[in-house]
């Protein structure tokens, strides 16, 4: 049974992991993305959808880490949009 505190840890782990794009328009989308989901959802109250959610939720946090080692395997120009940083290791 999914928490309310474990419904905003993984909201938290999904936004943690799309700031992880090197890719600014992966980045911003996965973000967006995110945010307008859980901003969807936030008025259920059924344990059952909930659980389903959270669980959906689960396997895209596991697919986020995958498209984040990948896409950090691959450089990309900077986007003019993109502030330039100038601390980046």
């Amino acid at each position: 049974m999914a928490t309310s505190r474990q419904v905003l840890s993984l909201y938290k782990q999904l936004l943690e992991k799309a700031y992880k794009f090197d890719n600014y328009n992966f980045r911003e989308y996965a973000k967006r993305k995110i945010h307008d989901s859980f901003k969807e959802h936030k008025g259920l109250s059924g344990q059952e959808q909930i659980n389903s959610l959270y669980n959906s939720g689960i396997d895209s946090l596991a697919q986020l880490q995958r498209q984040t080692s990948i896409s950090q395997m691959y450089t990309f120009e900077k986007l003019v949009v993109e502030p330039l940083d100038k601390h980046h290791h």
